[in-house]
């Protein structure tokens, strides 16, 4: 069988870096240098011209993380809701300036809302409607773009209510992402499902996947091996699915991909 090629999350400075490793296998690219406000309320259009000058000639997967920082999408606020969809529309500009057709959303759901969504009449479903109310131009855009939408486990302990979330706009424009890290973290210390549970159950709809390595306890970002992950059942897992998933190395430090596809080659998981 043949073994998945690995890509990264990089900014441009670290693309820069990993331009040749990127270019060689045209590995699937995140560009995580568009998330800050500062940068979205600026001209960030010369940042957008170097990406497009370090892949010349690149036929791959390439996405960007979206903004998140400092709001969810099931707010219930008229004003916030406006704010949220300024930000994400501003993610959607740069992907059509850089052709990214990936943009990773952060899920709403909270650790709160597995204990307590289900205990309030109606609870569940007013979470739905307002993750719709923000959520339903942007989907509507991406489609236009032809930009998948994936959404991020961050809290999330049911791997299923993301994907019910999900499933209620019947788009193609959004799908499903898994960050190992954060599943980890919810299974070790929440009680969730282990990593390749949460890969079997987003299924077909799994279009990305964060590869970082925890300890079960925090978002660690490590680099792959060094945490507890049982990597032979989560590569397995995703073998099974009738989808490639682009595969994405999210470290927090990058220094330590090259370790990291080493750990991985050694185990016959990926290239």
């Amino acid at each position: 069988m043949t073994r998945p090629v690995i890509g990264a999350a990089l900014t441009n400075a670290e693309l820069a870096t990993y331009q040749n490793w990127i270019l060689e296998k045209d590995r699937d690219l995140e560009l995580q240098s568009f998330v800050g406000a500062a940068v979205l309320d600026d001209d960030w259009t010369p940042l957008a011209a170097q990406v497009k000058h370090l892949l010349a000639g690149y036929k791959g997967r390439l996405g960007i993380h979206g903004p998140f920082w400092g709001f969810t999408i099931d707010t219930p606020d008229p004003l916030v809701r406006a704010v949220v969809q300024k930000r994400l529309g501003q993610g959607l500009d740069v992907c059509a300036a850089v052709g990214a057709t990936h943009m990773v959303v952060h899920s709403p759901f909270t650790t709160w809302d597995y204990n307590n969504l289900d205990g309030y009449t109606g609870a569940r479903d007013k979470l739905f409607t307002c993750v719709h109310e923000v959520m339903a131009p942007i989907v509507k855009r991406a489609e236009t773009l032809g930009v998948t939408l994936v959404l991020e486990n961050i809290e999330d302990i049911n791997p299923a209510d993301r994907k019910d979330l999900c499933q209620s706009f019947g788009s193609a424009a959004l799908q499903l992402s898994i960050d190992t890290g954060h599943a980890q973290y919810a299974h070790g210390s929440n009680g969730a499902p282990p990593v390749d549970y949460f890969v079997r159950s987003a299924g077909d709809m799994l279009a990305h996947v964060h590869l970082q390595d925890a300890d079960g306890y925090a978002d660690r970002h490590w680099q792959i091996g060094q945490g507890n992950i049982l990597w032979p059942s989560v590569f397995a897992a995703i073998a099974g699915l009738p989808v490639k998933p682009r595969l994405i190395l999210e470290l927090a430090n990058k220094a330590t991909i090259p370790a990291s596809m080493e750990y991985l080659e050694a185990q016959g998981l990926g290239q």
